[in-house]
C-alpha cells in the first residue's frame, strides 16, 4: 500500500494526515501522539475512527497540524484520518458518517464589533 494522504480543518486549525502500512505508530509535529496531546480524552478521540473501523494498529500515522488550540486541533486530525480510511476503503464511510467524524464543523469565533466589548454582549444599559 502507498502513502495516504488527507487533509481535516477546525475552527483555526488545519492537519494533514500521511496513512502508511505499519504497526499503529501515530506520530504528531515529530512527537508521540502521548507527548503531543497529554489529555487522555483528546488521544481518544484521535484513536475513536480507526477503533469504529476495527483497524486499530494497522496503521502508522504521520500528522502536521498548525493553528488554533489543542481542541480544535485534535478534531482536525480526527476529520483527517476519518477521511484517509475512506480513502482505503469505502466500506468505512457508513460507521464514520454515522458517528459524524466525516462531518466539517464550520463554527468559529465571531468577530468583536465595535461599541461592544464583546461580539455580542453589551455594556450594562441605564435608564436614569
Amino acid at each position: 500500500m502507498e502513502m495516504i494522504n488527507a487533509i481535516g480543518r477546525r475552527k483555526a486549525s488545519v492537519a494533514r494526515v500521511y496513512l502508511t502500512q505499519g504497526t499503529g505508530i501515530m506520530v504528531v509535529n515529530g512527537k508521540s501522539m502521548e507527548e503531543y496531546f497529554p489529555v487522555i480524552h483528546t488521544q481518544f478521540n484521535l484513536v475513536d475512527p480507526m477503533r469504529t473501523v476495527g483497524v486499530e494498529g494497522v496503521y502508522d500515522i504521520k500528522v502536521n497540524v498548525n493553528g488554533g488550540g489543542f481542541k480544535g486541533q485534535a478534531e482536525a486530525v480526527r476529520l483527517a484520518i476519518s477521511r484517509a480510511l475512506v480513502k482505503i476503503d469505502e466500506e468505512n464511510r457508513k460507521p464514520l458518517k454515522e458517528k459524524k467524524y466525516l462531518m466539517r464543523d464550520s463554527r468559529v469565533v465571531e468577530r468583536k464589533k465595535y461599541g461592544k466589548p464583546k461580539a455580542r454582549k453589551s455594556f450594562q444599559f441605564s435608564k436614569r
